[in-house]
């Protein structure tokens, strides 16, 4: 009856389930990337004699735990 390609149609209904899947990822990426260089930085500080406050130290590395654990759960489960 409707004149869509199969596959156009499958991929259309992917993405109203789970939309904007692809900015998300993006996003997941930048932001597991850019804490990583900044717990780099922060040890590179400490090691180097300097002092930093310990609550900044657990948020950086909160902040590698939790960015990359969300990138793990938005992937595709049936793939």
């Amino acid at each position: 009856m409707s004149k869509i390609d199969p596959e156009l149609k499958k991929k259309l209904l992917k993405e109203s389930q789970a939309p904007f899947k692809g900015l998300r990822k993006t996003l997941w990426i930048a932001f597991s990337g850019s804490a990583f260089l900044g717990l780099v930085i922060m040890l590179s500080k400490i090691a180097s004699g300097s002092e930093l406050q310990q609550n900044n130290l657990l948020i950086q590395i909160g902040a590698c735990m939790i960015f990359p654990t969300l990138l793990f759960l938005d992937r595709n489960k049936d793939q």
